[in-house]
């Protein structure tokens, strides 16, 4: 028997007065590592808040670990974590009481909280820190313990909202090898929601790319990295107009782009039979940009999208 989407929409739209945030979000996604990616303002902290019932929803059904949400909402939001973008401590807490607390607010009995707190707290690696107060952290470490409370209750699925923001490139490193471990050592399910593409396809499997408000892409990561266009872009500091003559009588297609770059349909599985032909005319490129994979591009108009 086939296992249950532990995500699935169908027709989910969230308006705010006038302007539609989430317009029809049809997914179902299953277990694993996935990535929700758009530029900012997308409608990616919105699509999450809808599905935990922190905001409501307009139109459309949605499901999590198989249950509908408008039947067992309170069910099943305790088998699911969340770390929130925005900063969720509560002033005056050490970090140990803080996690306890969030993990007593998600049913568990205080002596089980207290336990699995200091375990996620070492997992997190904040060692002694936890006996410091929550509103003296470092950005980093306010990071840790978001991620420490979301996992104190042992969710099945958990939901990281921009966990990176703020932190310099040791600190994001440092986020990401952490998140990285949730799933693959503790095999609970997460969503990383990012607008840093780098972030998402270093940690995630399947791939949610959304913009305005609507789902310009999802698939799986690997299927997306092998959709690559048999083109590229060849930068040619002198015999151009050679160059353009030769790639006519080879009958390859080709474009003049506003920067005057030259762009080749080559039509080929690699820039190998385009690197040969050019040496055998001895043509002397300054670069060649191979076309990027249907990631990047698809991330890439996402973000023109999210301009417009």
């Amino acid at each position: 028997m086939a296992e249950s989407p532990v995500i699935e929409t169908s027709g989910l739209r969230k308006r705010f007065g006038s302007q539609t945030v989430l317009d029809g979000i049809d997914l179902a996604l299953p277990r694993g590592s996935i990535g929700l990616l758009g530029p900012n303002g997308a409608g990616k902290s919105t699509f999450i808040k809808c599905l935990l019932q922190l905001l409501d929803k307009d139109e459309g059904a949605v499901s999590l670990l198989g249950k509908d949400i408008d039947r067992f909402g309170r069910e099943t939001r305790m088998r699911i974590g969340y770390a929130p973008e925005q900063d969720c401590h509560i002033p005056g807490m050490l970090g140990c009481e803080y996690v306890t607390y969030c993990g007593e607010l998600s049913g568990m009995p205080f002596e089980a909280a207290r336990q699995r707190a200091h375990e996620m707290l070492d997992f997190v690696g904040m060692g002694q820190e936890r006996y410091r107060k929550v509103d003296t952290y470092s950005t980093g470490m306010k990071q840790r313990v978001k991620i420490a409370q979301a996992l104190v209750h042992d969710p099945d699925l958990v939901f990281l909202d921009e966990p990176t923001n703020g932190l310099d490139p040791s600190g994001q490193a440092m986020i990401l090898e952490l998140i990285e471990r949730i799933w693959k050592d503790s095999g609970i399910s997460i969503v990383l929601s990012s607008h840093l593409l780098h972030d998402v396809d270093r940690i995630c499997e399947r791939i949610v790319i959304i913009a305005n408000g609507q789902v310009v892409a999802h698939d799986t990561l690997a299927a997306l990295k092998q959709k690559r266009k048999a083109e590229a872009e060849v930068v040619m500091q002198k015999g151009r107009d050679d160059f353009i003559k030769a790639l006519g009588d080879q009958n390859w297609t080709f474009r003049i782009l506003n920067n005057g770059n030259i762009k080749v349909e080559h039509g080929e599985a690699s820039l190998n039979p385009l690197i040969a032909f050019m040496n055998e005319r001895s043509f002397s490129p300054l670069e060649i940009k191979e076309s990027p994979d249907a990631l990047n591009e698809l991330y890439l108009q996402a973000l023109k999208r999210g301009r417009s």
